[in-house]
């Protein structure tokens, strides 16, 4: 179990490096019922940095999977008014929002899965207006975990609910750079600085389009769009707050050209995508879409995700994370997006972040999808990176630039 140390810096940590609220400023945080206690230490974290009314949303995986078995579908994916018009509302206060996240990867195993993607797909339809406080960086926002012993046991699976629970802890605070011995503030701004360093070098190279190859079978050319920007680690809203937003993070990203992705990727870590696991699948891909797609184990929820809208068989996001970065070196498998993309190389299929092309803050999603970005409902982020991952940049002036070498950054 983590130190009182520990927790209190973690909570710090959440408050003024993720989502760094102005004086006065609301705070809505989503947690699970399980994390009540670290959740008191968050509030009071975020009251005494001078915080605005905290509000907290509950939620609890266990009556989630009981809703699934037992509430017709038709009753399921209503999305009650008043819960539109709370979202709307702290929107229009200038909310500023963090997400304690802890779910079972397989938390909706055996679930009918068409019952869970009409109810999702009400759930996108219903969020779809809000979307562009958080992929625009209108506000701030940030996501941190909290370990939950089914979560754990699916991790290390050879040790005991209480010792895979503990080890749990110690992996999520490693890896989000929570130390004992150490001020985490200062250790976050020195990480900062590290991905700053890496997108600078890749905006200054203005790259075309990426070239991704490997022995798994990932052969993938993907263009970027025009006036592209890669971004990593610390983010600023409109007029200049700083926050995190993902706890922990090791990419850089940019936006893929969605008009220009041709050729095969292969996943290298499962993907847990609405409490259903996908442990192995590839992509391929033709003019920018996804023409065929096969899954070792779980085809049916591969297909849901692809089928969700229009967009989801093209791509948003393309990140670089080198295969030495603290997390892979890890050697742990948190079948937890959050962690598994900040160990490998990742896709997303679905919508882009305007924020990783030049002026897009201001574009509107039809202006967007003119420059080559994708808009979607969904944003499902899928890893692909390995040990021998080889990445060709090719400029406009038809010069090629050798990014990654051997898994790792080499520019």
């Amino acid at each position: 179990m983590p130190t009182k140390y520990q927790l209190e810096q973690f909570a710090k940590l959440a408050i003024e490096m993720g989502v760094n609220p102005k004086k006065g400023q609301p705070v809505m945080i989503s947690a699970p019922v399980e994390a009540y206690e670290f959740v008191r230490l968050v509030v009071k974290e975020a009251y005494a940095y001078g915080a605005g009314k905290v509000d907290v949303r509950w939620s609890d995986g266990h009556l989630k999977r009981l809703d699934y078995e037992n509430v017709d579908t038709d009753v399921l994916k209503e999305v009650p008014n008043w819960s539109i018009e709370r979202t709307k509302y702290q929107i229009e206060k200038g909310v500023c929002m963090l997400n304690i996240y802890s779910e079972d990867p397989e938390l909706l195993k055996g679930i009918d899965q068409e019952k869970v993607k009409a109810v999702r797909l009400e759930g996108m339809k219903a969020s779809a207006p809000f979307q562009y406080y958080t992929m625009n960086n209108i506000g701030q926002w940030s996501i941190i975990a909290y370990p939950n012993k089914k979560w754990a046991k699916k991790v290390f699976p050879d040790l005991s609910e209480e010792e895979a629970y503990d080890k749990l802890w110690d992996a999520i605070l490693y890896t989000s750079r929570v130390f004992e011995d150490k001020d985490v503030i200062d250790t976050w701004n020195k990480h900062n600085d590290t991905m700053h360093d890496h997108s600078n070098k890749l905006n200054a190279y203005n790259f075309k389009s990426l070239h991704f190859k490997n022995k798994y079978g990932t052969d993938l050319m993907v263009g970027l769009v025009k006036d592209h920007i890669w971004c990593g680690g610390d983010e600023k809203t409109p007029d200049g707050q700083i926050f995190n937003p993902n706890i922990p993070t090791e990419e850089v990203f940019t936006m893929p050209d969605r008009r220009h992705i041709d050729g095969t990727v292969v996943s290298t870590k499962p993907l847990s995508y609405g409490g259903n696991l996908i442990s192995k699948f590839s992509l391929t891909f033709k003019d920018g879409r996804v023409i065929d797609a096969k899954s070792d184990d779980n085809q049916a929820t591969l297909d849901q995700i692809l089928n969700g809208d229009e967009g989801t068989r093209s791509l948003g996001e393309v990140a670089l994370i080198s295969y030495d970065s603290p997390i892979s070196k890890l050697g742990v498998l948190f079948y937890n997006t959050l962690f598994d993309e900040n160990a490998s190389c990742h896709l997303a299929l679905g919508a882009c972040y305007p924020t990783t092309i030049k002026g897009g803050e201001g574009m509107s999603e039809d202006e967007l999808f003119e420059k080559g970005g994708n808009k979607s409902m969904d944003h499902v982020d899928f890893m692909f990176g390995s040990e021998d991952m080889s990445v060709i940049g090719e400029t406009y002036d038809g010069e090629h630039i050798e990014v990654f070498k051997d898994g790792n950054f080499c520019i």
